[in-house]
């Protein structure tokens, strides 16, 4: 989708709104002194093992030519990426922000990062899983400084299947932090080391078996408000190439840390169940709704491949498609397997391992896979934490969610405030008894209207009643 954006009128004001949106739905502010003076002691005293990790100490790793790949102002960098060919194939090494060399269990530092479950985004500033300190600091993988990390290196056959991996605890170095735009002009380019260049080798290698494995991609277009210097955009995201190769470095390691975990029957699993056969024929019928062709023998997962929210009709569709992926959440074990240990939309089992600066639930399972690779049994702090993960990670993600949808919602109110009056076209991309969801184009806003005589990818004429960013509400009435 091209790039549409819409300044936003008063950028002291949209922070001002955004303090508020905060407060009131009840997202931490500041750490507590007792968890900054825990994390200032853990920093000063340098990585360690956590309790009952295995003995064996971090290997030397500094050699390897470990890139970040990032938003270009994040500084909580989780993940640094190194590949190289080999006789049969790659070898790819991936570095991930080792946070329980710094996180004593059951400390304040670990309770606080229980309580607040995940690092919440917005545009102004973040809501840190963990302190800067350490999450900005001490544990990211910042370019030039020696980090202790959890190092997975995987060795894959010439068609991007795994052969081989393994994960340990390493010191490390990355060697550049990269925006996406910086790696897909240096790849474009061919200016990329060849390690950095073999990304979009493997990458594609690896979307290709995705697509052999029935996974599901859907590209819809993702509202989002960005900073640019003294003003915010509202705009639809437009993902580069880059991404999505990056993207399947961290999808691949996590399904390789699921494999270990279900063999070893202790762990952590991102579950989604698979869509019934119902919601599988709503969404064919939303396709002939809109004209579009499905052949009978062409799975949900394959039809919706490829498509891009560049027409009415594909983005409509790619609306009503993303009904086949709910029901996503985690569940935990230790003994024995729970009966579902699937991700319908990967099509494998697959686990959160590899965002533990942000997410809190991957420093268990981190700690659980280190400990199965050394042939040793996981710390008991960690296989007696998995049971709560669950509900933690529920009610942080439901708390994203809410944040997620409040900013869009009010940069939307803004952004509109002075335009009441207007009339904007739009497209259906959703219709049920009780309202129609419409995308406008030119602002980059979606609302809902009457849902009378309303069809799945009609373009319709609107024009706006109402927007009021004290209740963050927008208002459309059909032309």
């Amino acid at each position: 989708m091209p790039g549409i954006h819409i300044r936003l009128p008063d950028p002291n004001g949209f922070a001002d709104a955004l303090d508020d949106l905060r407060a009131e739905l009840g997202v931490p502010a500041a750490f507590g002194a007792d968890v900054l003076a825990e994390v200032e002691q853990s920093i000063k005293a340098g990585p360690s093992l956590p309790p009952g990790a295995a003995t064996r100490e971090p290997i030397d790793a500094l050699d390897l030519p470990l890139v970040t790949i990032d938003p270009p102002d994040a500084l909580d960098l989780d993940q640094a990426y190194a590949a190289s060919r080999s006789t049969n194939g790659y070898r790819l090494h991936y570095g991930i922000a080792d946070v329980s060399a710094f996180v004593d269990p059951g400390g304040a530092v670990d309770r606080e990062a229980r309580e607040r479950g995940v690092t919440l985004y917005a545009p102004d500033h973040n809501t840190l899983l963990h302190p800067p300190q350490l999450a900005e600091s001490a544990a990211s993988l910042l370019p030039g400084e020696q980090r202790q990390a959890v190092l997975w290196t995987i060795d894959l056959d010439v068609d991007g299947d795994p052969t081989a991996v393994r994960a340990e605890r390493a010191h490390v170095r990355s060697r550049e932090k990269l925006s996406y735009a910086a790696a897909q002009r240096k790849i474009d380019e061919r200016t990329a080391d060849e390690s950095l260049q073999l990304l979009a080798e493997i990458g594609q290698l690896r979307q290709a078996r995705e697509a052999e494995r029935g996974a599901v991609s859907l590209d819809l277009a993702a509202q989002e408000v960005r900073r640019h210097d003294d003003h915010f955009d509202l705009e639809y995201d437009e993902s580069l190439p880059v991404e999505g190769w990056n993207a399947q470095i961290s999808l691949l390691t996590g399904m390789a840390a699921a494999q270990i975990m279900v063999e070893g029957q202790v762990g952590l699993l991102r579950t989604l169940p698979e869509p019934s056969r119902d919601t599988i024929a709503e969404i064919r019928r939303s396709a002939l709704a809109l004209g579009l062709h499905w052949d009978e023998g062409v799975s949900y997962a394959d039809r919706v491949r490829g498509m891009h929210p560049h027409t009415p009709a594909e983005a409509a569709f790619l609306h009503q498609a993303a009904r086949g992926l709910r029901g996503a959440g985690y569940v935990a074990f230790a003994g024995q397997l729970p009966d579902y240990t699937r991700h319908a939309a990967i099509a494998a089992e697959y686990a959160h391992v590899t965002a533990p600066l942000r997410r809190v639930c991957d420093r268990f399972a981190n700690e659980v896979v280190l400990a199965l690779c050394a042939d040793h049994a996981p710390p008991d702090w960690a296989v007696q934490s998995l049971s709560d993960l669950p509900s933690i990670m529920g009610r942080a993600s439901s708390a994203d969610r809410a944040l997620e949808q409040g900013v869009i919602d009010l940069a939307e109110a803004l952004a509109l405030a002075h335009r009441v009056g207007e009339v904007f076209v739009g497209t259906v991309v959703s219709v049920d008894e009780r309202r129609a969801k419409i995308q406008v184009r030119q602002p980059a806003v979606v609302a809902f209207i009457d849902p009378d005589a309303r069809e799945l990818g009609e373009s319709v004429e609107v024009r706006l009643t109402a927007a009021d960013a004290r209740t963050r509400l927008v208002h459309f009435d059909p032309v």
